[in-house]
């Protein structure tokens, strides 16, 4: 597994020449590199979420297709179309920017549901159906989206089927003052990722992809996935928990995130450092609730409290069970 982290650390470490200061969003992102999963970058305009999308894939040399959602995308244009060749009397088809290893869906709740609803096979079953054929995907295949949380007008929120096919969700947030001072220099000349090169290949990733199943995750650290998981179901301040495919993406993503860290094992850090980004997004709170401006994060973090951590010794504190240690 320390060949992962050295790997990982240097594409890291390239992305951060364009993305400055926000190592744990690169973390993440790399983490869903390595589990073939999807990501939504969620944030405020201006912070970089398109730029580390680019960063990303130009880092590992992967072919990048990026898709503008407007409120006029038809599904067609992002599948691609079957179009009737009068020379040869047949249906051609015509790939739309789906077909790539990393697909950019900028700006993606600006589009109408049955635009949104286009991305759902690909994302699922790594495939797109036009016209009644069947067209596989190139491998990798990762979708990043992009939406602004702030903006609503003219907007069409996300569908929780569609929402759960993304493995994280991830925010960037606003650089230090130091930070901002140095993209400020960076960018003095030009962007640098004009000047971004590649250093890794495609075949690594590939190779990485499959060498972090083998990561070990012990029955006490499956229980503990599952619990949490569980747990959510059943929390006064939400509406719909979690699904098993919530449990699978948890499980997924803290073999990435041991191996980034040079484990072939996962710890129960590692599950408390994912649960949100996992799980937060998955998670309808109910409408009491959100009057009282009760959010994910808030939810998820009373889950990891009450539930107990393998190998912690339980104690009592505010009439709740919780693990001492934490």
């Amino acid at each position: 597994m320390n060949d992962i982290q050295q790997v990982a650390e240097r594409v890291a470490d390239n992305v951060e020449q364009v993305i400055i200061g926000k190592r744990r969003a690169v973390d993440l992102l790399l983490v869903a590199l390595l589990c073939r999963g999807h990501v939504l970058l969620e944030d405020v305009p201006g912070v970089g979420k398109t730029v580390l999308a680019k960063s990303i894939a130009r880092s590992i040399g992967a072919t990048f297709k990026r898709i503008q959602f407007t409120p006029d995308l038809l599904p067609s244009d992002v599948t691609g179309v079957s179009i009737f060749n009068q020379q040869t009397s047949q249906f051609e088809f015509r790939p739309g920017p789906v077909i790539a290893q990393i697909v950019l869906a900028d700006e993606i709740n600006r589009a109408t549901p049955k635009t949104q609803s286009s991305l759902l096979e690909s994302m699922e079953e790594r495939q797109i159906t036009v016209d009644g054929i069947t067209h596989p995907l190139p491998n990798p295949f990762i979708v990043l989206a992009t939406q602004n949380p702030i903006e609503y007008e003219g907007t069409f929120p996300l569908p929780e089927a569609q929402l759960d096919r993304f493995l994280l969700r991830i925010h960037l947030g606003y650089p230090e003052k130091a930070q901002e001072l140095q993209i400020l220099d960076s960018q003095r000349q030009q962007h640098p990722l004009e000047t971004l090169t590649q250093v890794i290949s495609v075949e690594n990733l590939l190779t990485m992809q499959q060498q972090i199943k083998d990561v070990y995750v012990d029955d006490a650290i499956k229980d503990y996935i599952v619990s949490i998981t569980i747990a959510t179901r059943h929390h006064d301040d939400v509406y719909l928990g979690a699904s098993p495919r919530g449990s699978l993406a948890l499980f997924r993503t803290v073999q990435a995130a041991a191996a980034l860290q040079g484990r072939d094992y996962v710890i129960p850090d590692d599950v408390k450092l994912l649960a949100e980004p996992v799980l937060g997004h998955r998670l309808i709170i109910n409408p009491a609730a959100r009057i009282r401006n009760v959010q994910a994060p808030q939810v998820i973090d009373d889950v990891l409290g009450a539930v107990p951590v393998p190998g912690g010794r339980p104690s009592r504190r505010n009439d709740r069970e919780v693990v001492g240690a934490r």
